[in-house]
């Protein structure tokens, strides 16, 4: 049974920090790029940030570049989530996707983890 459960969202002040993590079981990892996505009530989601499934390259959305970093441990089988420097506007719900690397319509959804930046 494929899952993806995210875990470390919750309550924080302007300017914090947070570690999300993704812990995958039931497909191969290693053979998954790996994307954060968030949504807040009434707008679309959006792509965060995307590690390959190596870990060799990632990629973010300009308003996280320079606060987040994705990373990902393939022996462990878990995707993160490093958020810092957190500003209001970065609170959503955050979802971890996993997308074949070859054949991209294998792809699988957490359910999601609420990160809430207020003072």
């Amino acid at each position: 049974q494929v899952q993806l459960v995210e875990s470390g969202g919750g309550l924080v002040q302007p300017g914090g920090s947070l570690r999300l993590s993704c812990a995958a079981s039931g497909f191969t990892f290693s053979y998954y790029a790996m994307s954060w996505y968030r949504q807040v009530p009434g707008k679309e989601r959006e792509l965060v940030a995307t590690i390959t499934s190596a870990g060799g390259s990632t990629n973010y959305v300009d308003a996280v570049k320079g606060r987040f970093t994705i990373s990902r441990d393939n022996a462990k089988n878990t995707a993160y989530l490093q958020m810092n420097t957190l500003k209001p506007e970065d609170t959503a719900m955050y979802y971890c996707n996993a997308r074949h690397r070859w054949v991209p319509s294998f792809t699988y959804w957490g359910q999601g983890s609420q990160v809430t930046v207020s003072s």
